[in-house]
């Protein structure tokens, strides 16, 4: 997810208010003023006294030549740099990302935001959104915080299902209702993970709950917003977790509980690409994964060749954190 910065210099109530409603990460505004932010709402300030130090964890530099490209390159490796173009070329900032990390680009309207959040397909880590136009801040927020990065959801085929004795399962419930298509990427290993379908759909036993992934066993991951994955049982309310439809478009959420009670579980197995995708389930009818075409399927009617969705990652994690070193699973 694209972090999104509002200018507030010099300070305006309005622009930061605006901010605040529309769900952006952070504001800059002059030094003094972030006590004059917290009474307005919870949200991180970016000044020289703020909780990002200018100049320290954040500095500002503007592209006017190759030397300048260079230095940002550096700068990038310590801290987030604020990159500001004279006539906002896209060229300097290709050659940035291609080289560097943290960096934000600072835009006046939300086409200079899609761009610059498209780059390379990659783009920039954010932007620092520098316009009075209230209208264009909540555009700004709302196209970068609904557009998030595509994940390649691939085919695996299922080539195991068997019923385990009671163990702990954990149920994530969201503050977002999702949709049928929708739910998380969860796994027994980081690097191997099953489209796990949200309770979006209608079924004879219980109403549906559209909020609610009923997700796996404590020990299994999930993959978070930022890229990163984290265990089942570290999840607890005001956490961020990633959403996931059959087409592979993400979104965030926030967590409004996690609960864990003890359940009978199912291990399931599938094949992807030579790889192996496992997990283990709750075995109840309600809990279902995802089909190629975006159906729920229940995994008490798994079948060996039974075709569901997966996620697959090359590398391996640490800490949550994708590493290139070599991690067996079993």
């Amino acid at each position: 997810m694209k972090k999104v910065w509002v200018r507030a210099v010099p300070w305006n109530k309005n622009i930061v208010t605006t901010a605040l409603e529309s769900g952006a990460d952070a504001v800059l505004v002059p030094a003094g003023c972030s006590a004059r932010v917290k009474k307005l709402g919870v949200m991180k300030t970016i000044s020289k006294d703020g909780d990002l130090k200018l100049g320290k964890d954040v500095v500002e530099v503007s592209i006017k030549n190759s030397n300048d490209v260079d230095k940002i390159a550096k700068l990038s490796k310590s801290g987030m740099v604020i990159v500001k173009t004279t006539d906002w070329t896209i060229i300097p900032l290709e050659n940035l990302i291609a080289q560097s990390r943290g960096l934000i680009a600072e835009v006046k309207n939300a086409s200079q935001a899609k761009t610059a959040a498209q780059i390379l397909e990659k783009g920039v880590d954010g932007v620092l959104v520098n316009t009075t136009n209230l209208g264009e801040i909540r555009k700004i927020v709302k196209l970068l915080k609904e557009t998030s990065a595509k994940l390649k959801l691939e085919t695996a085929v299922i080539s195991k299902v068997k019923p385990l004795i009671m163990g702990d399962r954990i149920c994530i419930d969201t503050c977002t209702n999702m949709n049928p298509g929708q739910g998380m990427l969860v796994g027994n290993s980081s690097s191997a993970m099953f489209l796990v379908h949200s309770e979006s759909v209608d079924n004879p036993y219980v109403e549906k709950r559209p909020f609610r992934v009923n997700a796996g066993a404590v020990h299994a991951y999930t993959m978070v917003v930022g890229g990163k994955t984290r265990y089942l049982s570290e999840i607890s309310a005001g956490d961020e977790v990633l959403l996931v439809d059959y087409k592979g478009n993400t979104g965030d959420a926030i967590v409004g509980r996690s609960k864990m009670e003890k359940r009978p579980m199912m291990l399931v197995e599938a094949s992807c690409r030579g790889k192996k995708v496992s997990l283990v389930l709750q075995n109840a009818e309600t809990i279902r994964l995802t089909n190629p075409r975006g159906k729920p399927v229940s995994v008490v009617s798994l079948r060996k060749n039974s075709k569901v969705l997966a996620y697959l990652e090359e590398e391996g994690r640490h800490f949550g954190m994708k590493v290139k070193e070599s991690i067996t699973e079993k």
